[in-house]
């Protein structure tokens, strides 16, 4: 009889893992792929796999335990959370987002989402959102010492922090109430180009640490940075040193360095790169537990987080993939450690949320917190050696962007002078190069499009101020060239089209025909397959060869004859080489949307 071990060796049965090996294997299938040869060293095999995020810091395909850096849930600086084995484990704050102009309308939702799985409430007021004034109207019915209030207004914010102070006195929550006023300056300054007050923002900071001891004055917003297609590190850099800047004025106006940072609530984007999104919250816990430790601030002092899941990401086609993204995004704040969520909902480009949008925004993380129990974990990417390093990383590269803007003089002279603006623009030029090259793709955008899918109609969404730092979308270039095909259709009755051209058998020009079908189609252009003899009868006057290589050097050169006398004005080709007669290639990695621009022009369709 066998008697079972006390510890189960899971591993036991298998020889030990060693990096050399692993590296050894890769090895040989880069060789077959010409990536490598028999003389590249092992040690450079990894480096021929590592890629970089837009911030620098390199992603390589396998990480070990000696590449993470020590830390336990609790300790400084507090990147494995703030909750020592798992003390307090309560989730999150959902908060939900509220922009309608319309204090009634305001009202009635604010209270179905706190009835319904929300916990806090996040208003827009002013310019892009509802009327300061109207303020006690659309909180009539909430009560402030249960539900916390998150005011966002802009240039108005000392109006609205008046407003809101007046109606918690009025109801003698003095004590209860808690939240953000929301005043930020500097996010104003990125957002608009005209800063607001930081000694106006300093006095609110100073007034709620005496009298409202639960309602934290200011939000240092890093969403500015990440809507203009700023990277994580950016984004970071830009928050902390204007969290630094808002401490100096905090203190200056009189406070204490521990009551100076207990005012100072961060705000930042989540998307849909998950791990990417997981380590920035926990590298913005490392940055400001530095920034405490050389401000002497008390021991345990961490940033509160609120995350919110991505602008940028959202797309106006296929909105329901937004679902999918959101949630990703918001799985991504559960793990990273934030203290406050907010999810968008998916419909969020098309207008103001109808009520089945806000509930799913809510159900999100409701399905997380409650069925997933994702919030019973303490820091769940802990002992990830890939997350531990990626968030290594992103703290450095923040930090050293940090520095920069604190040697140009702080962030509103960083914002003043464009150093901010130029760098964030450089990153987006890459990341847009990336997208239209579909290195990065959009599912239902510039990948697998639906060209019949009808959008749903939602009630335009008051303007927001701009004059500030561009505000993008991912996926803006390839849903341009979507509205000039729609645009097209309502004037002509039919969509521009395409002819794909497929030579050889089935089985031979499948694979290049459904690539450059689902190319096309994301410039909504439509397409017709057939032999190059049918394209006459086809209604197109642009067409795309689709084959193999061999079949290319045999055929495309006649075939390209046949289409060009049929009346072809573009003749495509799917692959890469150099055939007599055609005009151009589309290929994976080629710039879609050049090509899909230059084809919507010799199709007709005007811009």
């Amino acid at each position: 009889m066998t008697v079972p071990p006390e510890e189960l060796e899971l591993a036991a049965a298998f020889p030990p893992a060693e990096r050399d090996r692993w590296r050894e294997m890769v090895k040989g299938v880069l060789r077959k792929s010409g990536a490598a040869t028999e003389d590249t060293p092992l040690d450079a095999v990894e480096g021929l796999l590592t890629r970089e995020s837009y911030d620098g810091v390199p992603i390589a395909p396998l990480y070990a335990r000696e590449d993470a850096p020590p830390g336990r849930p609790g300790l400084a600086p507090y990147v494995r959370a703030v909750r020592p084995d798992g003390e307090g484990l309560a989730g999150w704050d959902v908060r939900q987002r509220h922009a309608h102009p319309d204090p009634a309308v305001t009202r009635e939702a604010i209270l179905g989402d706190l009835e319904n799985g929300a916990t806090s409430v996040w208003l827009r007021l002013g310019a892009g959102g509802m009327p300061v004034a109207a303020l006690p109207e659309a909180l009539r019915g909430v009560l402030l010492d249960l539900a916390p209030v998150a005011l966002d207004a802009g240039a108005e914010a000392g109006a609205a922090a008046e407003a809101f102070l007046a109606l918690v006195a009025e109801r003698g929550n003095a004590a209860e109430a808690s939240g953000t006023l929301g005043a930020d300056p500097l996010g104003l300054a990125a957002r608009t180009g005209t800063p607001g007050s930081l000694d106006e923002a300093a006095a609110l900071g100073v007034r709620c640490a005496r009298e409202f001891p639960r309602l934290r004055a200011i939000v240092a917003d890093g969403t500015p940075y990440h809507d203009a297609g700023g990277a994580d590190a950016e984004e970071l850099g830009a928050v902390v040193a204007a969290g630094v800047a808002y401490l100096r004025a905090l203190t200056g106006a009189g406070l204490t360095v521990d009551e100076a940072f207990g005012q100072i609530e961060f705000r930042v984007a989540v998307n849909a790169d998950q791990f990417a999104s997981i380590a920035k919250l926990r590298a913005l816990r490392r940055l400001w537990a530095r920034v405490a430790e050389v401000s002497g601030a008390a021991e345990g002092t961490s940033a509160r987080i609120h995350a919110v899941t991505s602008a940028a990401m959202m797309t106006r086609r296929d909105p329901w993939v937004n679902m999918l993204r959101t949630t990703v995004a918001a799985f991504a704040a559960g793990v990273g450690g934030a203290d406050a969520v907010t999810v968008l909902p998916f419909d969020a480009r098309l207008g103001l949320p109808d009520g089945f949008a806000r509930r799913i925004a809510r159900n999100t993380q409701t399905l997380l917190l409650e069925e997933s129990s994702l919030a019973r974990v303490v820091d769940p990417a802990g002992g990830s050696w890939y997350a531990e390093s990626l968030t290594e990383g992103v703290a450095r590269a923040a930090w050293t962007w940090f520095t920069e803007i604190e040697k140009a003089g702080g962030l509103a002279a960083a914002l003043d002078s464009g150093l901010v603006a130029d760098r964030v623009a450089a990153t987006w030029a890459r990341r847009r190069e990336d997208i239209a090259r579909r290195k990065a793709p959009l599912t239902g955008v510039s990948e697998f499009p639906n060209l019949a899918e009808t959008l749903p109609d939602r009630e335009p969404a008051p303007a927001e101020p701009g004059g500030g730092l561009p505000v993008v979308s991912y996926a803006q270039d390839f849903e341009a060239l979507r509205d000039r095909s729609d645009a097209h259709a309502a004037a002509t009755g039919a969509r521009p089209r395409v002819f794909l051209a497929t030579l050889g058998p089935v089985a031979v020009h499948t694979a290049r025909a459904s690539f450059a079908a689902n190319l096309f189609q994301a410039g909504g252009i439509e397409t017709v397959a057939g032999a190059p003899e049918e394209f006459a009868a086809s209604g197109a006057s642009v067409a795309c060869l689709c084959s193999s290589d061999d079949v290319y050097a045999e055929r495309a050169a006649e075939a390209a004859r046949i289409l060009r006398a049929a009346g072809a004005v573009k003749i495509w080709l799917a692959g890469k080489g150099t055939y007599e007669g055609v005009d151009g290639r589309v290929h994976a990695g080629c710039d879609a949307v050049e090509a899909l621009a230059a084809t919507l022009r010799d199709l007709g369709v005007s811009e």
